[in-house]
């Protein structure tokens, strides 16, 4: 059986991070993904998704992402049934996403967290496993100097013996 989810979309508000009675971290957020085609004379059209991220993963989200922000996110189609509040039995489909990662766009000064999200610096990607196997810890990757040869000479290229086999 295969039941995998690949999305990349903005998410609609800020996630928030909430703590389960057993101490288990859980966030859910609802993601807009943009659907891929136009007809003539509409406008563009999104989907809504509810998203589930548990344990370091829910606290990654809720660290480096924002209402507005795009973000990748890898997982699976899980469904439930729930009482709510009036008595009335509900059913959901959600997606339990176990990899998140940053698309490469940089986020703006003014809407805070972090400038250094993109692939432009590395790019980021956080694999949690929900359920407690290894997990790799995240660090905020440092940014590098961008070189530019846009006022550079030709010392600064070395010459490249055209006799080598290439690959291509």
């Amino acid at each position: 059986m295969l039941n995998r989810v690949i999305l990349m979309g903005r998410l609609v508000s800020d996630p928030e991070l909430k703590t389960t009675p057993s101490g288990v971290s859980v966030t859910t957020f609802r993601l807009a993904v943009d659907r891929s085609y136009v007809k003539q004379g509409e406008e563009r059209k999104a989907d809504f998704f509810d998203i589930v991220c548990w344990r370091s993963t829910a606290e990654f989200v809720c660290r480096y992402f924002g209402k507005g922000s795009m973000i990748a996110l890898e997982g699976q189609l899980q469904s439930r049934t729930y009482q709510a509040k009036d008595g009335t039995n509900r059913y959901v489909v959600e997606v339990v996403a176990d990899n998140v990662s940053f698309t490469g766009e940089r986020r703006d000064q003014n809407r805070g967290g972090s400038q250094y999200g993109g692939s432009q610096y590395g790019g980021s990607q956080y694999n949690g496993n929900q359920y407690g196997g290894s997990q790799q810890a995240y660090q905020e990757p440092a940014p590098q100097p961008q070189t530019s040869y846009q006022s550079g000479s030709n010392a600064d290229f070395q010459d490249m013996p055209l006799d080598d086999d290439l690959p291509f």
